[in-house]
């Protein structure tokens, strides 16, 4: 079984030692994040405009049209999950990508899937789901390609993507995307669900937020550092070394808990409190070091605009609060 790391100075140790602890844990393609340097710098540079100052405004007015038709549209009771937190990480995501609305029920549908088969174990089935969400995605290239899509979307920006004078190819692009809505779907999602149940539970930081919207970004990275929408990530050792007193040896995969670090009390007193006054700096929600979270700005921009919306809704109780 694979070690896990979960004390934040140890978590921190490792993604500011990249040279130590490589990002290369799979055999699969893992464009950028299951890169190294020199190789995870050139396409890390690759995909950073998608996620520019520009970009994002550009985005926020349709992100905000989305959000205030999905609670115009949400029912007096609701599923927290299925019902808000799933439909917005989709909508949002179809949206950034510029992909036509009818792609969300082929995403949903997918995910569902997807989140089946890996709670079974079920690699057969997760190795056809994965050549599925290929063909899905190819045939968007195509027709961003084609002209189909206008030339500043962000799915036809990648399509033109290029190393050294020679374009990425399909399972590249499929790579990159994967990363962007694979994990980032279920990462909003868990997101969303935290971001309501907690509100719902703390009416004085609610209040606080509806007089002062402009500390949306701090409460919600302070609600999420003890609710960590993302589980884990891996790391492997590149040479042998001692963390802690105990032997690692070359090779050696460790899976960093952020939910662990980003609740150890001795860096974070009364680690499952909410608290105005912590140090932003300690928190690992978006990573650290060279590898540190390359859609953060987009994740925060989606997570204000959703509070903001979520705050000057009628406060309803959902049907069915997810935990």
């Amino acid at each position: 079984m694979s070690p896990v790391i979960r004390k934040h100075a140890d978590v921190v140790a490792i993604l500011h030692a990249p040279e130590a602890w490589s990002n290369q844990v799979s055999s699969h393609l893992n464009v950028p994040n299951g890169m190294d340097a020199p190789e995870h710098t050139r396409y890390r540079k690759l995909i950073e405009p998608f996620f520019d100052a520009q970009t994002l405004h550009r985005f926020e007015p349709v992100l905000k049209q989305l959000v205030t038709r999905l609670f115009r549209d949400l029912p007096e009771e609701f599923h927290v999950e299925s019902e808000l937190a799933y439909p917005f990480a989709l909508q949002a995501q179809c949206a950034f990508m510029g992909w036509p609305r009818e792609l969300e029920a082929a995403l949903l549908q997918w995910i569902q899937r997807q989140k089946k088969a890996s709670a079974a174990g079920d690699r057969e089935t997760m190795r056809q789901l994965a050549a599925e969400f290929s063909q899905l995605m190819v045939a968007e290239f195509n027709r961003a390609r084609s002209g189909e899509y206008p030339g500043d979307s962000v799915t036809s920006r990648l399509v033109h993507l290029s190393i050294e004078g020679e374009p990425l190819s399909d399972e590249y692009l499929v790579s990159i995307v994967r990363n962007w809505t694979v994990g980032e779907l279920g990462t909003i999602a868990n997101a969303v669900t935290a971001i309501v149940n907690f509100l719902q539970a703390n009416n004085v930081v609610r209040k606080q937020l509806q007089q002062a919207t402009e500390h949306i970004d701090h409460a919600v990275d302070e609600i999420l550092r003890f609710n960590a929408p993302l589980a884990s990530n891996r790391r492997r050792a590149v040479c042998p070394m001692h963390m802690r007193g105990q032997a690692v040896e070359a090779d050696t995969v460790v899976t960093l808990d952020w939910g662990a670090a980003n609740t150890d009390p001795e860096v974070f007193e009364q680690p499952h409190q909410f608290r105005w006054d912590r140090d932003p700096r300690d928190n690992l929600l978006y990573g650290a070091g060279i590898h540190v979270c390359p859609g953060a700005p987009l994740a925060r921009l989606e997570l204000r605009v959703f509070t903001q919306a979520l705050l000057s809704h009628k406060t309803r109780s959902p049907a069915h609060a997810s935990p």
